[in-house]
């Protein structure tokens, strides 16, 4: 690698972090895999001298200075007469040094600038450094701290630095007189708090699958009455498309429910659904559980032939499918059109009857694409009962539910899908980052010893926090993302 940017130019086999030009002093910073041998030149360099660390072997060739060394822990700093200082680093103690942009001027007003004078401060600070400014005579630095940490600006600080200050407050510093470094301790606090016992709060539950109750009302749910599809992924098999996009429903669980009248002959429902890898179903026949199909990640759609108990002849009955769609799928390689796989239902089969004799209708989350949360964004809710009540989010109406003690912990007894609220207070002591997660414990097993098949979406303060799928995993924390 070389450089002729203003200075001597140098190469090296080494990977290099950063170099920054301050008037005539420059600084270079690389990098390497400890127990790495590895060499540097630098073209007129002049005299080379280890001002720090050990096992650096110095040496001259065709004009160059060479410089070889272990990598290791233990810093090593060579100052050139060229007006070049380079810090030799192994990469774990590369991560504590950070080259952050200085403030732009007042018109654009970010720190995008790299054109400004003098050059950005090469610091060591540790765990986060997220802003650096220079201004009279003083270094301000802030940032996040996982430790006690020593704090070294080793290029760019003002030649007479009159303050430094982390996140505001002014620390106890010095500074060579010869190189101009700057050198402090950021003193780390452990943080004092508390979070609740989830088993001991209290919650509220309701039931979140009231579709499957005698006299549902879904006059107002989607009708599924498209003869054709916009998706030129996979022609239709059933006489109306049962796709979800079709219809708006992009994201979340859907649900779908298919009237008929029964003649006395049906013995089984065929029936094909696509979900995306992990996905999984659960149908009824009006408030009788027929059968779920549990999910693993190979599959990402699933057909099976459910035995249906005896239906009485002339009677109307509902088909209910609840699909835990995991989203559409992202295309895996050029040319290919994954992301067109629709979700839904793929094709189905009542026996005694013509696919024409169950009429659809289906949900997902609340208004479609045209959804109501526009803080949450569209991939945050799906179309379960509770979520397009809004139960989800703060100041849901959840006086009158039903008391559960252990909420989710308990459980269901049988087939369904329960919505289970709680509130707790959350006092975490001001200046410090505290991710929490939620942590899934192992559920008992069956009598037959197999998995226990559940699944689990949370929601804090409204935003989904993530999706639990117990027989597959091997997650079991959620964790939120920034």
């Amino acid at each position: 690698m070389s450089q002729s940017d203003g200075w001597k130019r140098w190469e090296c086999s080494n990977r290099y972090i950063r170099w920054k030009q301050y008037g005539n002093k420059r600084v270079l910073v690389v990098y390497g895999g400890p127990g790495e041998e590895h060499e540097l030149a630098v073209s007129n360099g002049g005299k080379a001298t280890v001002t720090e660390g050990s096992g650096v072997k110095l040496g001259n060739k065709d004009g160059a200075t060479v410089i070889n060394y272990q990598v290791s822990s233990q810093r090593k700093v060579v100052d050139l007469s060229c007006d070049l200082t380079i810090y030799l680093l192994d990469r774990n103690s590369a991560y504590d040094y950070w080259v952050i942009d200085l403030p732009s001027d007042s018109v654009t007003g970010n720190h995008t600038n790299p054109t400004l004078f003098p050059s950005a401060p090469i610091v060591k600070a540790g765990y986060l450094l997220r802003t650096v400014n220079v201004s009279d005579g003083c270094v301000h630095l802030t940032g996040d701290l996982n430790s006690t940490t020593s704090i070294e600006v080793i290029g760019g600080a003002p030649a007479n630095t009159q303050e430094l200050t982390w996140n505001g407050k002014s620390l106890p510093f010095k500074q060579d007189s010869q190189t101009g470094v700057v050198t402090a301790t950021a003193t780390y606090t452990n943080a004092s708090f508390s979070i609740p016992d989830l088993s001991t709060v209290g919650w509220k539950v309701i039931d979140s699958l009231p579709e499957v109750q005698p006299g549902y009302d879904d006059s107002l749910w989607t009708s599924a009455t498209l003869t054709y599809s916009n998706n030129t992924a996979r022609n239709l098999t059933t006489p109306r498309s049962l796709y979800s996009s079709d219809y708006g429903y992009n994201t979340g669980v859907l649900l779908y429910r298919g009237h008929f009248t029964a003649n006395g002959g049906e013995s089984s429902l065929y029936l094909e659904t696509q979900g995306g890898s992990a996905f999984g179903h659960s149908v009824w026949l009006n408030s009788t559980f027929i059968g779920s199909f549990y999910g693993a990640d190979k599959y990402s759609n699933w057909n099976t032939t459910y035995t249906l108990p005896n239906l009485s002849s002339g009677k109307d009955y509902v088909i209910t499918v609840v699909i835990d769609n995991m989203g559409l799928d992202e295309n895996g390689e050029a040319g290919s059109s994954e992301m067109k796989d629709p979700r839904g239902v793929l094709d189905y089969e009542l026996s005694g009857h013509n696919q024409s004799d169950v009429s659809w209708k289906l949900t997902g989350n609340l208004h479609g694409e045209d959804y109501e949360d526009r803080t949450r964004g569209p991939l945050n809710e799906g179309g379960l009962y509770a979520e397009r009540q809004g139960y989800h989010l703060p100041g849901a109406p959840t006086g009158n539910w039903s008391s559960s003690a252990l909420g989710p912990m308990q459980g269901l007894n049988g087939p369904g899908i329960n919505f289970y609220s709680t509130t707790f207070d959350l006092d975490m002591p001001e200046g410090y980052d505290i991710p929490i997660s939620f942590s899934f414990s192992n559920t008992t097993a069956a009598a037959n010893g197999s998995v226990p098949s559940f699944r689990c979406l949370v929601f804090v303060n409204g935003y989904q926090f993530g999706k639990y799928v117990h027989n597959i995993g091997p997650q079991d924390v959620c964790v939120p993302h920034a």
